[in-house]
């Protein structure tokens, strides 16, 4: 169990833009930040983020809360699971009770299998011998910290004289469990690279055969700790360089990652054995870098690099591909010291627009009437997923490529602003920023509670009862609280809102009475009642309400 002063300590390290950031490619939005909602079918970004307030809301579908609430949704993860995660994304050491109610300490079983992994290098000869004939000097062997790991008994013994439960391998992803039940190590005799977060953390595993193994590579499997998916090998070590070049390299190899960090190239990272995904685009997309796609020429790498261009470029991520043919890959350059040639080939990489819509035309016979009619459409389809600006700045491209008429390309897209039929929802700004005074500084609620009832509020008087039952999950409060058209008021604002608010409600309450059929005596006295109500409110006196 979580110790509860663990998470309370936490809490004050976390930052709502940091954790939707870590998932989500967020834009700033005056002192706020919006992004796609990942909760509902959002075609045009709905969700808010607010620093100031340290919470999400998604005006569209109401989803919302604390960056906690945050990745147990997204995640689909219980709350413990979530503090975990956030920890591990932190950096920050929880602390454990046992039954007893005494902390646990820390188990750091990854870290310490690392130190087991990295002496077990030292001690093969053939490996490091390996290792030297592929270019890799001691030092990015120590700076990656590159392991070995035998045989699967070497390793449960290891764990197990070292004080770790089987259960604990299994549940960081270095311990399987065969079809007999029996119990192996992922990775045997396999050259070791740890997996780090972005905070420096080690997550998981990627093990590479050097005895002809079928499975040449084979990464931990999805942890709590470990998703690939978010992952991208040598980020911890790149961010710094990433953030200061405003660029970022993506390789497909654990070795072009080294190798390039090693020639200078230290914003140099790579996917871990997967294609690019939308996934990965929060991470890449911190500190807005160029990117660049460092893959392999091969039609794998073509294709992985044609859908990749496709998702950056649709989303407005500047950059562009370098492919590399004839066998080899960036590693292979660095080996043969065409450092300056790498250089020249990063420098100037083919824009991600102008090769997805090459790379789309040569997928056709053009000599072909109907083969030219798919490539014009599928082309145009591109094209129309990009910002209508240059979508139409890059019709010529597409049409010079077919070699037609640039009439022919279709980019525009014809799309309502506003559904038809929609209408606008009534909001009454008054009872607004009431609201909102009330839920940044709730010590004004007494003053409210003496001079209005929740009846007073015509439009929003179901916000005002949330807020007075304390429901502050509540997706309408949430969202007021995130609306900047809505004023926060000091104490001397808030109370001439009140006053304000108590006279057009004794105003409307006066032409309604006016309105009643009544006897003389009893409709003659509420009009003066009401008057007098109207009458101490314009000089600056709060009224008491009165229920009849």
């Amino acid at each position: 169990m979580i110790d509860s002063n663990s998470i309370e300590n936490l809490k004050t390290r976390l930052d709502i833009v940091d954790i939707v950031g870590h998932y989500m490619e967020l834009k700033r939005n005056g002192a706020n930040w919006k992004c796609i909602c990942p909760f509902h079918d959002d075609s045009n970004p709905s969700l808010v983020v607010s620093p100031s307030k340290q919470i999400y809301h998604c005006f569209s579908c109401g989803a919302g809360g604390d960056g906690i609430k945050f990745v147990m949704e997204y995640e689909k993860l219980t709350y413990p699971e979530s503090i975990e995660k956030l920890a591990l994304i932190y950096n920050f050491s929880l602390s454990y009770t046992a039954n007893d109610g005494k902390i646990k300490e820390d188990r750091k079983l990854l870290e310490n299998i690392n130190m087991f992994f990295k002496k077990n290098l030292n001690k093969k000869k053939e490996v490091l011998k390996y290792l030297k004939q592929r270019g890799i000097s001691e030092a990015s062997i120590e700076k990656f910290e590159l392991g070995y790991a035998p045989n699967s008994e070497e390793s449960l013994i290891f764990l197990s004289s070292n004080g770790y439960h089987i259960s604990e391998g299994i549940e960081v992803g270095v311990v399987g469990v065969g079809e007999n039940g029996s119990n192996y190590a992922r990775f045997i005799d396999r050259l070791m690279f740890p997996i780090k977060s972005v905070s420096d953390k080690i997550v998981g595993f990627g093990g590479r055969t050097i005895s002809g193994h079928q499975a040449k590579y084979v990464n931990s499997p999805k942890t709590k700790l470990f998703n690939k998916s978010y992952l991208l090998y040598g980020y911890s070590f790149a961010k710094d360089s990433i953030y200061q070049n405003r660029s970022i390299i993506i390789t497909e190899g654990y070795f072009d990652v080294i190798m390039l960090h090693q020639a200078g190239f230290t914003n140099a990272v790579a996917t871990l054995g997967t294609a690019l995904t939308k996934e990965h685009i929060p991470l890449i997309g911190r500190g807005n870098p160029k990117v660049i796609l460092a893959y392999d020429g091969d039609n794998a790498g073509v294709e992985a690099a044609l859908k990749a261009s496709m998702m950056l470029s649709a989303i407005g991520i500047a950059g562009g591909v370098v492919l590399f043919t004839k066998g080899m890959d960036p590693a292979d350059m660095v080996q043969k010291d065409e450092v300056k040639k790498l250089g020249t080939l990063f420098s100037s990489p083919q824009p991600f627009i102008e090769f997805t819509i090459t790379k789309i035309v040569k997928k056709y016979n053009l000599h072909n009437p109907l083969e030219k009619q798919k490539a014009l459409e599928e082309g145009s389809a591109y094209l129309k997923t990009l910002p209508s600006l240059i979508a139409s700045s890059y019709s010529g491209v597409l049409s010079g490529n077919l070699n037609i008429d640039p009439k022919l390309v279709k980019v525009q897209t014809h799309k309502s602003n506003r559904l038809q039929g929609e209408q606008k929802i009534f909001e009454d700004m008054l009872e607004l920023t009431i609201i909102k005074t009330l839920l940044i500084k709730p010590s004004f609620i007494d003053t409210l509670l003496d001079t209005i009832d929740v009846s007073m509020f015509k439009t929003h008087n179901m916000e005002l009862l949330a807020l007075l039952n304390h429901d502050r999950e509540n997706p309408s409060l949430r969202k007021i609280l995130l609306n900047d058209d809505i004023k926060e008021y000091n104490e001397k604002e808030f109370l001439e809102s009140m006053l304000n608010f108590l006279i057009r409600f004794y105003n409307l309450e006066l032409n309604r009475v006016k309105s009643l059929e009544m006897d003389y005596k009893n409709k003659s006295f509420k009009i003066r009642k009401i008057q007098k109500y109207i009458f101490q409110l314009k000089e600056g006196k709060l009224v008491k309400y009165e229920k009849e």
